[in-house]
């Protein structure tokens, strides 16, 4: 849409305002931080201009690239800045791109920017898990958005289902492969036998890992993302902090066969009900069935399985980081949000606490290697198993699949014959 002839801006030089409605002719978009991920939104709206604009209905370009650094010979040059209250004071700014990381000052920034009635959108679950339900009653009140696709799951448009597909049903479960680097370890650990230590090595050697792997390896990545989509998902909020995680430094490749010989195999998962009014979410290594339809998602690639009363099982699957991808997903928050300048857009997450059942009374099946004792005894213990194995390799353990039980059922019955425990994982068909 352009401009009447005449016609003076309101709203800096890209927005103005007619008799009857808002007219917009051009979007300005500033991006904080030229990291991976900034450098990869500006590639896309560089190189994919064209698409963009048609998409948005309008020009959108970027008008300012927030980061410390200098960039020699770099295009980012020409609108390159070091002070955010440029950004901010700017009224030609209609869309800030939160790519910086961490909490702060990314949380600071994209408040004061959401408080200047400037939309924003983010790829940091960070701050999303943290001031989401905040930073969208800003939004609200202010007739913007907030959006933050690329928070989950890189480039699998996954919160934007949920949001305007979906709600149509009633979801009572999601379930995802939520971290790329667990999940390439756990497939590296699966195909080659190797252990934890050798095959983090190699996933910090070819760039999955960080240096300090903790976030991954530990489960906090994945209880971030699993809290933001289950806060969609329920039309509440859950807090990360309330959710118990379980990362997969103990797995070891004994754990890898065994699975491997049940025609199974050993997932970090993220995962979450809401069942009669009663929510409980877990992070924590998963032996499931290849029955899952996430039983075959390997290397870094994530999925997140999704189940509604009426939809029933839907997955949805593709590359969960990488610069590309994740920015990608971003410039689809920045194309939406251009779309609607001027126009709140709802979404199903609330600020209403969601209280989370004690993880101990959740009821599932457990795979346990046991040693120095028969099997006999240990279905005294445990009920009769659903399934022993034998690996010839092991002549001194056995493993078997208990019937459902809670964790607190289960970790009373354990406590009977605690020497005896080698390991123990949850079980998920």
């Amino acid at each position: 849409m352009f401009a009447r002839h005449g016609q003076e801006p309101a709203c800096g030089s890209g927005v103005y305002r007619s008799d009857r409605k808002l007219v917009i002719v051009m979007v300005n978009v500033a991006v904080l931080g030229y990291g991976t991920v900034g450098s990869g939104v500006a590639e896309v709206i560089w190189k994919n201009q064209d698409k963009v604009d048609k998409s948005a209905g309008v020009p959108v370009r970027i008008k300012y690239v927030l980061d410390l650094r200098e960039f020699p010979g770099d295009p980012v040059e020409k609108v390159l800045v070091h002070d955010f209250d440029v950004i901010l004071n700017d009224p030609e700014v209609d869309i800030v791109v939160e790519v910086m990381g961490g909490l702060e000052p990314a949380h600071t920034f994209v408040k004061k920017a959401l408080l200047a009635g400037k939309s924003a959108c983010t790829s940091n679950k960070a701050m999303v898990a943290k001031f989401g339900p905040e930073l969208m009653d800003i939004a609200k009140e202010k007739n913007v958005n907030f959006m933050f696709e690329a928070s989950c799951g890189g480039g699998i448009p996954i919160i934007r289902a949920i949001n305007e597909s979906l709600t149509a049903d009633v979801i009572d479960e999601v379930t995802g492969i939520l971290n790329g680097t667990t999940n390439y370890m756990l497939y590296r650990m699966d195909l080659e036998g190797a252990g934890f230590d050798e095959v983090l090595k190699e996933a910090q050697d070819k760039g999955y890992a960080e240096k300090d792997p903790s976030a991954d390896v530990d489960g906090f990545d994945a209880s971030r993302k699993i809290a933001i989509l289950s806060s969609l998902a329920y039309s509440g909020f859950i807090d990360f902090e309330d959710i118990p995680i379980e990362g997969i430094r103990a797995i070891t490749p004994e754990d890898s066969m065994y699975a491997k010989l049940m025609n199974r195999s050993v997932k970090l998962l993220g995962t979450s009900s809401m069942k009669d009014g009663k929510c409980w979410a877990l992070v924590a290594p998963f032996m499931i069935s290849h029955k899952s339809p996430l039983y075959a998602v390997n290397g870094v690639f994530n999925a997140v399985f999704v189940h509604g009363n009426m939809l029933g099982d839907a997955m949805f699957y593709g590359s969960g980081a990488g610069k590309l991808p994740t920015a990608s997903a971003v410039v689809g928050d920045v194309i939406e949000e251009a779309k609607n300048i001027g126009r709140y857009i709802p979404n199903n997450w609330s600020n209403e606490p969601i209280t989370l059942m004690d993880p101990k009374d959740v009821e599932m099946r457990y795979f346990v290697r046991l040693t120095g004792m028969t099997e006999e005894k240990a279905e005294t213990v445990f009920g009769k198993a659903d399934e022993f194995i034998v690996l010839p390799e092991l002549p001194d353990e056995f493993a078997m699949i208990t019937p459902k039980m809670s964790l607190r059922e289960y970790e009373e019955r354990a406590s009977q014959i605690s020497g005896s425990i080698i390991s123990m994982l949850r079980v998920k068909d």
